[in-house]
């Protein structure tokens, strides 16, 4: 092959895939996962060159190809030491296609000591794979030995409870109607959930009596399974359970018949089997398209829809059909390598999720579930990453089971709601992953909590706990509960920007936990307009919280409110926020970023600077920083430092669930559980004026229609170019009422130094002045 041709090499942008890896990459496991822009809109394929040595001598040079997207994972790790890479394209048809010229070279280290996880190259992958029925789950051979199983301690296997109450009630249930049209197909969000509440429904009723049938030989379960799949199947792939029309219906009908096709396939006849068959197909044909060809995750991955179908939809859909079709192994294939190589989009090798822990939860859900059929069918053990090592971190320290009611950052449908126990279920399947402890506790924080709550939508519509508990005790052993009392006082997400600073987890009656955000994700997908800002709970009370409720996405609360800077604990420069509307560009330019955070004997603390996130609507804006001090574990002190090119009045933003307190600089929150004063103990342009409401500003009333107001301080400096502003927070127990921090200032040379202290323990805290000088 002559490299004759040019190569077309795009520069990356913030919401492509990056060339990775570079010499700047500090790689994580071991092969290296391989990432580039594609070089054609289309019809693209790839060789790879690995080498030792920037000439790529052909004893130093490993060769991969045709590599048929812009990403890939080689099947071995690499010896620890150095290493330099470059791709060509391939032109043409076949592995004999002509090949354009390398592209640019590029070198990366491997250290030693690295987790090694290779993916098996494509001809071998699927080696162990039966090619019977079922293999979703409980492959076929083992359905003896999970019968027996039964009849020795049926109990240990969640078995009675899942088929009392997850399968019985199905053998007498009216079938359900395929879902109609939006009117005037103009789609509304109670009619959008309704629809997908149905469709989850019939995937409950097919998938619990397919598998009781089979496991149990029972002729009359047999009989309703059959009946509520063929109904499935009947309904029009390009109807309103279309993945265009209704993608949440779609992806659970495509699961629904999937499920049932598997378990099943020897009680169909030759005509049932070939049209559920040819619906299947058509259906995940549907979710295939969107997610490689329209959606391109493998180009531009924050698509939270199209990264969650792969799980939902193509993962158990390609399962069921293998080798039935040449399309379904390259879907397959697709999705295997993605997971492999590109998952995830939203963290990294902390194991963070920038959409927050509600869509982590919702994610990982799916997710885990996928993987789990994975491991069971062909052995790919993608757990073994590092992000899936680590990921349990992120609702550990950033969604605390104790402290969590209203602190938790991004889209969230069960805000002001308690923590969803589904967090609890996801949290121990990775306990069974990784064997940790504390991860085991977190599930048993959650696991009997508010049972009243598991028929909400954003349960019931989503999951079913006994199946998840059948799937669970069927693949991973118990893991002892351990209590966190050993956990980091401060936790840094670098990965996503993310902070919690923690006091006593273990403890929900002591518990403190403040959570801060400043992300390269911006606002992008569930994110919000809410870098640089904070959320803090306190002895079993959310004092700081993210205010408003989930109505539905798209609605005006969402929209015009709670994805809004003036929703959250943050400042607003001139009454202007951050970029938060619909426009990923933008989302993702309005980003910040978290410069450092330690824990030091006497205090956490994080500096993060989210400047960029204002420019959009403040282009005077030349910097912005925050800094939080969480001093002895007793209270905390807020700067904010801001410089603009013109004098600008600042509004720093406060919400609580309570009507507050103002005297002079300071505003008290007195909560069912626990107080917290505010103080403005500095400003550098002058007092401010607080006020408080508790409107929600651009909200339809009818959304909030009966339910509780929250309140909003706004405290509004006079217009200065540069300002420098602390404030004292201070969280007390009832019985602490009467508890004050004192201070006080010492104004001397280039900075402010403020000195609080405590039961006799002073903190100083140094805040540099901001001086105009010409020379």
């Amino acid at each position: 092959m002559n490299a004759t041709n040019m190569l077309y090499q795009p520069l990356s942008g913030d919401l492509t895939v990056q060339y990775h890896p570079g010499e700047d990459t500090r790689l994580s496991e071991n092969p290296p996962r391989f990432t580039w822009i594609p070089a054609k809109l289309e019809d693209d394929r790839y060789m790879l060159e690995i080498s030792s040595l920037p000439e790529f001598g052909p004893k130093e040079t490993k060769t991969y190809g045709p590599i048929p997207f812009n990403f890939f994972t080689p099947d071995e790790a690499l010896i620890p030491g150095c290493y330099y890479w470059r791709y060509a394209l391939i032109d043409g048809q076949g592995a004999e296609g002509s090949l354009s010229e390398w592209s640019r070279v590029r070198k990366f280290e491997v250290p030693a000591h690295l987790p090694e996880t290779p993916l098996a190259a494509r001809a071998e992958r699927y080696a162990g794979v039966r090619a019977v029925h079922p293999r979703l789950w409980l492959q076929a051979d083992e359905l003896e030995a999970f019968r027996e199983r039964l009849n020795q301690d049926a109990a240990s296997t969640g078995w009675p409870e899942f088929y009392e109450r997850s399968v019985l009630p199905w053998t007498s249930r009216e079938l359900i109607a395929e879902p109609a049209p939006y009117p005037g197909n103009k789609r509304t969000a109670a009619l959008w959930r309704q629809s997908y509440l149905a469709c989850q429904e019939v995937l409950y009723a097919i998938r619990h009596l397919s598998i009781a049938a089979v496991v149990l030989k029972d002729a009359a379960l047999k009989d309703q399974a059959k009946r509520w799949l063929l109904h499935a199947a009947s309904w029009d792939p390009d109807g309103p359970t279309s993945r265009d029309y209704n993608d949440e219906s779609a992806f659970r009908i495509a699961g629904a018949l999937a499920w049932g096709y598997d378990w099943q396939y020897d009680e169909l006849t030759v005509d049932e089997r070939g049209l559920v068959r040819e619906r299947l197909l058509q259906r995940t044909r549907q979710v295939a398209v969107h997610v490689i060809e329209r959606s391109k995750i493998h180009q531009v991955p924050y698509d939270s829809h199209a990264v969650r179908s792969l799980s939902s939809v193509l993962v158990p859909c390609c399962i069921a059909l293998f080798d039935e079709e040449p399309e379904v192994r390259e879907w397959l294939d697709y999705t295997v390598e993605y997971y492999y190589t590109l998952f995830s989009p939203w963290g990294g090798e902390d194991g963070g999720w920038a959409e927050g822990p509600h869509y982590w939860t919702t994610g990982m859900a799916y997710l885990t579930e996928a993987l789990n059929l994975l491991k069971n069918f062909a052995g790919l053990d993608v757990f073994r990453r590092t992000f899936f090592q680590h990921t349990g971190d992120f609702p550990l320290y950033c969604y605390s089971p104790v402290a969590s009611t209203r602190a938790s950052f991004g889209d969230n449908s069960s805000l002001g709601d308690d923590i969803i126990k589904k967090v609890g279920f996801n949290m121990r399947q990775y306990a069974g992953i990784t064997g940790n402890g504390w991860y085991q506790w977190y599930y048993e924080q959650l696991k009997d909590r508010n049972p009243e709550a598991d028929d909400l939508f954003y349960n019931y519509g989503w999951w079913d706990f006994r199946f998840d508990e059948l799937m669970y005790r069927h693949n991973y052993p118990q893991v002892p509960a351990v209590e966190p009392e050993g956990i980091k006082p401060v936790k840094w997400f670098r990965d996503i920007g993310w902070v919690a600073m923690h006091h006593q987890m273990h403890k929900p009656a002591e518990q403190i936990s403040l959570v801060a955000k400043s992300s390269r994700y911006g606002s992008v997908s569930h994110s919000h307009g809410d870098q640089g800002a904070f959320l803090l709970h306190a002895f079993g009370e959310p004092l700081a919280i993210e205010s408003g409720y989930y109505i539905a996405f798209n609605s005006s609360m969402h929209l015009n409110w709670r994805r809004q800077t003036h929703s959250k604990n943050a400042i607003l420069i001139d009454g202007r926020g951050q970029f938060a509307d619909m426009n990923k560009a933008l989302n993702i330019a309005a980003k910040g970023e978290v410069e450092d955070a330690f824990h030091l004997r006497d205090y956490s603390y994080v500096r993060m600077n989210p400047t960029q996130a204002y420019l959009e609507h403040v282009p005077y804006l030349k910097q912005y920083k925050r800094e939080i001090y969480f001093v002895q574990n007793a209270y905390f002190v807020i700067v904010d430092s801001v410089d603009l090119e013109q004098p600008a009045r600042i509004q720093w933003l406060f919400h609580t669930l309570y009507e507050m307190e103002l005297r002079g600089q300071s505003f008290h929150v007195h909560g069912r559980k626990a107080d917290m004063e505010g103080r403005f103990v500095f400003s550098s342009a002058g007092d401010l004026a607080l006020t408080q409401s508790d409107e929600f500003t651009g909200v339809d009333p009818a959304e909030i229609e009966g339910l509780e107001r929250h309140w909003h301080l706004r405290a509004e400096t006079p217009a200065a170019a540069s300002h420098r502003i602390a404030t004292l927070l201070v969280p007390k127990r009832h019985s602490e009422r009467g508890k004050y921090v004192s201070y006080f200032m010492d104004d001397q040379g280039f900075s402010y130094n403020l000195y609080f202290t405590d039961n006799g323990r002073t903190q100083k805290i140094e805040i540099s002045k901001a001086f105009k000088i010409e020379n």
